[in-house]
């Protein structure tokens, strides 16, 4: 009755509500099959409208006024550390850019967030007496188990009470410290982010679970990987501070697995620029379902904004097959609670992309592989392997994918005053009618090298036979010199079902080289910190920290993409580590394994080799020309 007579529309109006009268007033009753369905329009026109009002706002939690439609809210006093911070900048600058205006169809926004602050995880560590366990030698499960015994404030509990009371979607508890993101050390995916399905009747046992979930990102703070990763700067354990942000998953649930249509990082600085692509152009590397797959250093598509067609690594057919996306990673929500206390969330599953072609969301970023034509088609209407290769959004245009990070890229650099790298995740429509969705999820500072290396005068120079590695994909900051060790994985023993025990090998020689306070070079196949045991060695940060350069070369079968865009090589940019890949298929690079094989070793180990060197060796890199130079021995004798 009242929708058939504008009588929604009249009421905002006389309420000054124009945009949301203009909103309702064209829609017609028929265009619902049922007044349920017109209900829930209206209610999410509403909600829509609140959200909006709230944009650029970041108010203190309050327990009446909270709701599902909130933007930005902080719990607690103190500090909203790096992530927050970021977060909270982009929250109000965006809606003043008028960015939004420019991709009709497409909601770029926030996804609601709550922020506890640094005060609540002082006073978490004060009342529960756990500095001294912290600080220690501690392994992590018993850092965790410690810290999942304590109990959070009394007020910040209530507050997570009230919190979950007003949502009913999947959260993310990441981690939000003091010294994350900042623009000298990002300190990216060093401490731990828990996924929370947030289902079931019982509010107790919601409550349980986000209280586990903030207390294991606490404990983050002091495990292993993190205490190696700070003894490499220049701060101290005890300056750091966490806050922790609550924040809503994009994406939808498909049968009791959640998750976005796609998922990345973008940085608005491209270290390996190729073909006709400028660096300036910057780089993203996207994926079906959660970014896992992304900062694991899985396989994804990897694109520059500025220029989205050009896929070097999509060349051939046999290319595309092998660097193809092959499954995706989705949140299980009959999974209830926290999977796992020292280590990696188990909430995610791996799920192979039949389950994505029944669910709908592989048609629109996938492609098909035709054994009998040896031919890549774009869609799923032809019979054959199923791919992930974007095309359909790369090539044929179905969402403004590469516009709108270009945009945001530089809209970030424009605020910030520097690089930057942002994470997002998307809900695609696919429906007519229906609205996109881009979550942007984070946004950091990017450590760009300054590097002082004239490699070409080097080159001119410089004796020959003095080289030990050349790469064409180098990245770093000039000059070291001060490297006398030498760790590398045997070739002639090197065996890809056996890189885990090679990642133990390279812990214990990295644990005997920190003590004893000496930098190294490490050298091996596939992609260091890699996820995936079968392309390369999945070594973590503590396990290498002392490293001063890594090299890594391609592997026998299978050519292997660098490193770039995950959180374990924007690590080693931020410090200043040098970083060669060789590619001895083209020829762009080489390594004398040969002479390093003829000198006598310091220790060995079944797959792993450390020589000690009487005189140092000199590493050249320049990332700007992206050329780099390992000479055994000072390339300018006297």
């Amino acid at each position: 009755y009242h929708a058939g007579r504008n009588h929604f529309s009249n009421w905002s109006l006389a309420r000054t509500e124009f945009a949301l009268a203009e909103r309702i007033r064209p829609v017609r009753v028929s265009e619902f099959e049922t007044t349920e369905e017109l209900r829930s329009y209206l209610i999410d026109a509403f909600s829509r409208i609140r959200s909006d009002a709230q944009q650029g706002l970041v108010a203190d939690f309050s327990r009446l006024e909270f709701g599902e439609t909130s933007g930005f809210a902080r719990i607690g006093g103190g500090s909203m550390g790096g992530k927050g911070r970021g977060l909270g900048f982009i929250h109000a600058y965006l809606p003043r850019s008028g960015f939004e205006q420019r991709f009709e169809g497409t909601r770029i926004f926030i996804p609601p967030s709550a922020v506890i602050g640094t005060d609540v995880f002082e006073e978490f560590m004060e009342r529960n007496r756990l500095s001294d366990l912290a600080l220690s030698d501690a392994a992590d499960e018993k850092i965790a188990r410690s810290f999942v015994r304590a109990r959070l404030p009394k007020a910040v509990i209530e507050d997570l009470r009230v919190f979950l009371e007003r949502i009913d979607y999947p959260i993310a508890v990441r981690s939000s410290s003091l010294l994350e993101d900042s623009h000298d050390r990002p300190f990216a995916g060093i401490y731990e982010t828990y996924m929370l399905a947030n289902r079931g009747e019982d509010p107790k046992e919601r409550l349980r679970a986000l209280c586990t979930a903030v207390k294991l990102v606490y404990a983050s703070t002091f495990f292993r990987n993190a205490k190696g990763y700070l003894q490499s700067t220049q701060h101290r354990m005890e300056e750091e501070r966490m806050a922790v942000v609550l924040q809503k998953l994009v994406g939808h649930d498909h049968g009791g697995f959640f998750y976005p249509d796609v998922a990345g990082v973008a940085r608005s600085y491209n270290h390996y620029p190729v073909l006709g692509v400028r660096a300036e152009d910057g780089i993203a590397l996207v994926a079906l379902g959660f970014g896992k797959t992304v900062v694991d250093g899985e396989r994804c598509v990897r694109f520059s904004p500025g220029n989205p067609r050009n896929l070097p690594q999509f060349s051939t057919t046999e290319e595309i097959q092998e660097n193809a996306q092959r499954k995706f990673y989705a949140l299980d929500l009959s999974r209830g609670g926290v999977r796992s206390l020292a280590g990696k969330d188990g909430s995610l599953v791996p799920l192979g992309l039949d389950a994505a072609e029944e669910h709908g969301t592989l048609a629109p970023v996938g492609s098909v592989y035709s054994r009998d034509n040896d031919a890549v088609y774009d869609g799923l209407s032809r019979q054959g392997t199923r791919l992930v290769t974007f095309a359909p959004i790369l090539k044929g245009g179905s969402f403004p994918l590469a516009e709108i990070l270009s945009t945001l890229l530089e809209l970030g650099n424009r605020a910030m005053g520097c690089p930057v790298e942002i994470e997002f995740a998307i809900n695609l429509a696919h429906r007519a009618g229906d609205e996109a969705e881009f979550g942007f999820l984070q946004i950091r500072p990017m450590t760009i090298e300054a590097s002082s290396a004239d490699i070409d005068d080097m080159l001119r120079r410089a004796d020959p036979s003095t080289i030990l590695c050349e790469s064409a994909l180098a990245l770093g900051r000039g000059r070291i010199r001060d490297v006398r060790n030498v760790v590398y994985v045997k070739p002639e023993s090197f065996d890809r079902a056996a890189t885990n025990e090679i990642a133990g090998e390279i812990e214990e020689a990295n644990a005997i080289l920190s003590r004893e306070g000496e930098g190294y070079l490490l050298i091996g196949p596939g992609r260091w910190g890699t996820s995936d045991p079968w392309l390369g060695i999945p070594v973590l940060w503590h396990q290498i920290s002392a490293a001063r350069t890594i090299v890594e070369t391609d592997l026998e079968d299978v050519p292997v993409t660098p490193s770039e865009g995950t959180h374990f090589f924007q690590n080693l940019t931020s410090f200043g580590i040098g970083y060669f890949h060789v590619n001895r298929r083209d020829r762009s690079g080489s390594v004398d394994h040969s002479w390093l094989d003829r000198q006598p070793a310091a220790r060995e180990w079944t797959h792993l080799r450390h020589v000690r060197l009487g005189t140092p060796i000199e590493i050249w890199v320049d990332g700007r020309s992206r050329r780099g130079l390992i000479f055994r021995e000072s390339p300018f004798p006297g």
